[in-house]
């Protein structure tokens, strides 16, 4: 039963000229067609950046569409042959395992954990030496790719790099004999300030009377992640492993350094549609791949979506 309203609220919205908004109007007071003008912009920036090429991409991916010859101006439908193709060539599982381990090296091992413990060394820093290190992280993000690149190879070169004038190891061809360790370790280097900003802001979300009380408990610094600091940044933990997973799983930066090589030993998965695509001419099957790698990558939300249901689940419930 609906609660009685006084006359004189009846009379004010009764009063001429006062409009009372119905139930369908949106709460900011545009209107349904304004409200469309407002966001149409962004809606055709999605449409021309991401629907139209994810169209176009299964387009090329059910055709047999090359860079030059017949098939470039007359494509034929082949179907899934290109997908069938890809499922059975070793290259591709080969550049799949190599990802798995790009992103599990660079990414939920790398940027994760040295990420987490630069944030945690610098929580209660201030100073010059904490904008130093934030400076010098940073730096490392925002430089170009081309520059970073570059400084790289001057590093791990065979003859003057400065990884071996360091080490005494004169003639070792780092990025010949470990492609993939250098290009984890580059990604890392890289990728780091990412991970360190986000951890920085979950660890501002702990309360310093949970620190304080294990601290006097005579808690170690374990102890206290364990008990006191990770309960509380699950949550960010998480949404952190999915955003560099998925950011280092598509990274193509690899390939201006070790360009795949030495004989495909490096090349993961960006790097292998990139040369099947471009470097073969074969779009119809590098748009196959792509696609593969777009569900691989929704693959990795789901899981993510259900670790994070499961633990609102869990939080609820407790």
């Amino acid at each position: 039963m609906a609660p009685p309203t006084s006359p004189r609220a009846d009379v004010e919205l009764r009063r001429p000229g006062l409009a009372v908004p119905s139930t369908g109007d949106d709460a900011a007071g545009l209107g349904r067609g304004r409200a469309a003008a407002f966001v149409a912009p962004a809606l055709v920036l999605v449409a021309v950046f991401l629907v139209f090429p994810a169209l176009w991409t299964l387009y090329l991916g059910a055709t047999d569409y090359r860079l030059t010859g017949i098939a470039a101006s007359d494509p034929r439908f082949v179907g899934v042959d290109n997908y069938a193709d890809v499922l059975a060539d070793e290259d591709f599982h080969r550049s799949l395992w190599l990802t798995l381990q790009f992103v599990v090296g660079s990414a939920v091992i790398g940027q994760t954990v040295l990420g987490f413990t630069i944030a945690w060394v610098l929580r209660d820093r201030s100073g010059p030496v904490r904008r130093l290190v934030e400076g010098l992280v940073l730096l490392a993000w925002i430089l170009p790719s081309s520059v970073i690149a570059f400084l790289w190879i001057a590093l791990l070169d065979r003859d003057g790099g400065t990884l071996n004038a360091l080490l005494g190891t004169p003639g070792t061809a780092w990025l010949l004999d470990h492609p993939m360790a250098c290009i984890i370790v580059f990604n890392v280097w890289r990728g780091t300030a990412f991970s360190m900003m986000l951890y920085g802001a979950a660890l501002g979300n702990v309360p310093p009377s949970h620190l304080e009380t294990a601290r006097l408990a005579g808690a170690s610094t374990l102890q206290t992640l364990r008990d006191a600091v990770f309960p509380r940044i699950r949550g960010h933990i998480l949404t952190s492993l999915l955003l560099i997973s998925l950011w280092t799983f598509n990274d193509f930066t690899p390939f201006l350094i070790t360009a795949g090589g030495p004989d495909g030993r490096s090349e993961i998965m960006s790097v292998y549609v990139y040369r099947a695509a471009l470097g073969d001419g074969r779009l119809g099957f590098g748009a196959a791949i792509s696609l593969i790698m777009i569900l691989i990558n929704l693959a990795i939300a789901l899981l993510y979506l259900r670790a994070l249901r499961a633990r609102r689940t869990k939080g609820a419930v407790a």
